[in-house]
């Protein structure tokens, strides 16, 4: 029978955690604060905003937001993040992606200081998870590992094959697991016999972006997999990227949609701002 790696029990367990952390980090003066930045009215990037709102509070960590309208130029945003960067009494900052066609998010990224980084998206960030030094970690990475080290599954030594090769997921998980002392294969688009090589992995990563791409024929007998996609189906429900239904009786554990990688995104953005306080 397969497990089904419960995201939202996981999240809670480790948003309990850091609440304990931040209490403690309060009674010896220290303040954590994140700042939101959202340029437009996206309505699924307000949702995010608001649900990490809802995280800050909850751990006690004290949230300001930037609503700016989409006309807020370039230079402007630029300004508020240098602004921020200089401001001691912030911790992190984040700005929501996507941003609107006008400006330019690589550079956006780029001018938030790595100390404040809790996105884990600055080139610095990246570089530093490559060669092994202490530095912020994309948090849907960081939030799989969580996931599988919590539920009791080993992956040293395990093969590792991730599908998807974006900047946000699939290389920093390559990287994490190499660091976890799994082998590691990314596969993409231009992968050949993509099914063969995924049949190869323990531990299935799936992060392409094409709703139910992966069926039992890309599951190894007793692989685990973790769905990273999400997507509304016709009648308004949501799914991943894996046919959940299909690859369910070969599996030996694997993360449902909604409530599997989803909440623990924003539980290692909070663990992230938390080590704000300790990352310099």
């Amino acid at each position: 029978m397969a497990i089904i790696i419960d995201g939202k029990k996981i999240s809670a367990d480790i948003k309990e955690e850091l609440k304990d952390k931040v209490s403690k980090l309060k009674d010896n003066g220290v303040q954590i604060t994140l700042v939101v930045i959202q340029v437009g009215n996206d309505p699924a990037s307000s949702v995010y905003v608001g649900n990490k709102k809802k995280a800050c509070e909850y751990i006690g960590i004290n949230s300001i937001s930037y609503e700016l309208p989409e006309s807020t130029t370039q230079d402007e945003l630029l300004d508020l993040v240098t602004n921020l960067n200089n401001d001691a009494s912030v911790n992190g900052i984040l700005v929501q992606l996507p941003l609107p066609k006008h400006i330019d998010e690589d550079l956006v990224i780029q001018t938030i200081s790595p100390s404040k980084d809790v996105d884990g998206f600055h080139p610095q960030s990246v570089g530093a998870l490559s060669i092994g030094q202490k530095g912020f970690v994309s948090c849907t990475p960081a939030g799989i590992v969580q996931l599988l080290k919590r539920s009791g599954i080993s992956i040293e030594g395990k093969e590792c094959v991730i599908i998807g090769r974006s900047n946000i997921v699939g290389k920093p998980m390559a990287l994490l697991m190499l660091r976890e002392n799994a082998t590691v294969t990314i596969c993409h688009s231009k992968t050949k016999k993509l099914s063969e090589v995924a049949k190869r992995a323990d531990i299935l990563i799936v992060a392409i972006g094409k709703q139910h791409f992966v069926t039992k024929e890309f599951v190894k007998e007793g692989a685990v997999v973790i769905d990273v996609g999400m997507h509304r189906t016709d009648n308004n429900k949501l799914s991943g990227d894996v046919d959940y239904e299909d690859v369910f009786e070969h599996v030996s554990a694997i993360t449902p949609v909604p409530g599997g990688v989803g909440p623990m995104t924003i539980a290692m953005l909070m663990n992230n701002c938390v080590e704000t306080v300790t990352i310099k």
